[in-house]
């Protein structure tokens, strides 16, 4: 298995299908889209993780962000006040020519999430844009959690709407980040992290009473977590028949589902369930 090479590989129109493992994809991607599929070994673990690990100079990039860490406020990861937990001194907005907040416009409040339909949207308003950059990416959220059929999304909720008032307050004083719970925050997160127990109680969350109870937290969230990854795919079939030039879809990192432990993703945890994804270059 080879590394991702997100960069170096040749493409104009790259699909990031957020938290998409491979296995998964591989099984219904062929349901909707036609062409080459490997299987590549992404820098991250997370999404900051591997937007650290991937954008390390400046690139002439229109990126279209369904996932708020990615976006142009100019926040650096390891300032942010929400979710990221980490002390990765990157923001996308130093690295990205143009970052386009799909994450914060193009939100759903009643799903909890930014539907596959946003992501689209966003792309067929701005052409000018996509035709200045060099190349163009489409990070969608899916199949990443809330679940799109279940309609809560409490936890990227949060996430989504602390980073946007965070990134309101840095605009008011000039940058200034203060507070005691900037310090507490990420040392409580950074231990939750590390409890199996929070991290299956955090997915919990996502998943509807009656179907845990019936078939046990694995097989409840895999059987929603693949509805939204087929959800996602039917957007991006539809999309991708109006692009022109090269295509890839691909994923920033997995999803655990209790492998060795481990559920959903976190930062620099490198097993197989999270950083092997699918590199499916499109016919």
């Amino acid at each position: 298995m080879e590394d991702q090479r997100f960069l170096e590989s040749d493409w104009d129109y790259c699909v990031v299908l957020d938290a998409c493992r491979y296995d998964v994809f591989s099984e219904v991607y062929g349901e909707y889209l036609d062409g080459t599929l490997e299987k590549r070994r992404s820098v991250g673990s997370s999404t900051p993780e591997w937007a650290y690990r991937t954008f390390t100079d400046h690139h002439d990039i229109a990126y279209f962000s369904g996932n708020p860490f990615i976006n142009s406020l100019g926040i650096p990861l390891n300032e942010l006040k929400w979710g990221a937990s980490c002390d990765y001194e990157w923001a996308a907005a130093d690295h990205v020519s143009e970052v386009f907040d799909v994450w914060k416009h193009g939100w759903d409040e009643e799903l909890g999430t930014v539907p596959p339909g946003s992501l689209e949207a966003a792309f067929r308003e701005h052409p000018g844009a996509v035709e200045r950059a060099e190349r163009t990416v489409l990070h969608y959220m899916q199949p990443h959690a809330p679940y799109l059929g279940r309609g809560k999304g409490q936890k990227l909720k949060q996430i989504r709407k602390g980073i946007d008032q965070q990134g309101r307050e840095a605009s008011a004083d000039g940058g200034t980040l203060s507070g005691i719970g900037d310090t507490i925050r990420p040392k409580v997160e950074s231990a939750l992290d590390g409890s199996t127990f929070a991290q299956k109680a955090g997915l919990w969350l996502e998943l509807d009473p009656t179907e845990l109870v019936r078939n046990g937290t694995r097989e409840a969230a895999m059987e929603l977590y693949e509805e939204n990854l087929r959800i996602a795919l039917e957007s991006v079939a539809d999309l991708v028949e109006d692009l022109d030039g090269s295509v890839v879809v691909t994923a920033d990192h997995g999803e655990a589902f209790g492998e060795e432990g481990v559920w959903e993703h976190h930062i620099e945890t490198p097993i197989p369930a999270l950083v092997e994804v699918p590199w499916l270059e499109l016919g």
